[in-house]
């Protein structure tokens, strides 16, 4: 199973911890484990408290999304004070997340792209959905709209539940092992079936191999469900305060329990990274034996 490490430190530039501890907790990102850091205050969540309620959702969004260039955001209901308040709180924490991973892992700045933050107000438990969206099932994040050839998707979460209550998660096997037990039913690349994904506009450019074999192997997880019962995975409650780091494009998870939560994600490239050798391309190139993007 994917490592679980957990650090306590009071600031999001991580300045109580030494180098060597830094780049130990990189590794363990890395290397498609969970990490996970207490005790980081977040200011001003207290006096927006108000905010953490389901009425200012938009039922249309699964999120509210943060754009950090123009402090815009999505679904989002309210008036303009509900609207300058999750400015606010989303915009504070997107600070602090990238706070976070400049100083975890300097060397990403090189070539790294930025994207939305995200308010989450809806409860896990009790969401109906098809089987390909529901992140109650183990799953590794791939996009079926927007192919990245390799680039990883790394994300920072921060549980901001009010009621004490944990988010739950339930983390798998390591990457290598899903690609490897995979492999025989991911079906050939076509790049024909790639263009014609692209001319009907179901993906925004076109497919390489990495993508069609990263969507099959999210949704081959999903679709399996004595995998999902019986394959090596641990549970992990997230306790309100806490704030957790993984590449969601690596790391096996499911989300099963929890409300209230802050998101933001990075896209950093693989020749940025301390170990591009533990990347998801890396791995697949490996198995497949041939460029994928």
């Amino acid at each position: 199973m994917s490592a679980i490490q957990t650090l306590a430190t009071a600031h999001w530039d991580l300045q109580d911890l030494s180098a060597a501890q830094r780049a130990q907790a990189l590794a363990v990102v890395e290397d498609g484990g969970v990490l996970c850091l207490s005790d980081l205050p977040l200011p001003g969540l207290e006096e927006l408290r108000w905010l953490l309620d389901p009425k200012w959702a938009d039922p249309r969004h699964k999120n509210i999304s943060y754009e950090p260039a123009d402090r815009s955001l999505r679904g989002l209901l309210g008036d303009a004070a509900v609207h300058e308040a999750a400015q606010r709180l989303v915009g504070g924490f997107h600070a602090s997340a990238m706070e976070l991973v400049a100083a975890l892992a300097p060397g990403y700045a090189a070539g790294m792209r930025g994207a939305a933050a995200s308010l989450r107000l809806q409860q896990v438990e009790g969401r109906t959905t098809s089987w390909r969206k529901d992140d109650s099932r183990l799953h590794i994040d791939a996009f079926p709209s927007r192919p990245n050839r390799g680039e990883r998707i790394l994300r920072v979460f921060r549980n901001i539940n009010p009621n004490a209550k944990p988010r739950v998660w339930r983390v798998g096997e390591p990457f290598a092992d899903v690609a490897q037990r995979f492999r025989s039913r991911v079906p050939p690349y076509r790049r024909w079936q790639a263009a014609a994904l692209h001319r009907l506009g179901v993906t925004k450019s076109l497919r390489s191999p990495y993508d069609h074999i990263m969507m099959h192997l999210h949704d081959l997880m999903k679709a399996d469900l004595d995998y999902q019962r019986n394959c090596p995975q641990q549970t992990v409650p997230f306790a309100p305060g806490s704030t957790w780091v993984c590449f969601s494009d690596q790391t096996s998870h499911a989300v099963m329990s929890g409300q209230f939560m802050l998101e933001q994600t990075l896209h950093p490239a693989v020749a940025v990274m301390q170990a591009p050798a533990k990347a998801p391309i890396s791995v697949l190139e490996a198995l497949w034996q041939r460029p994928l993007a």
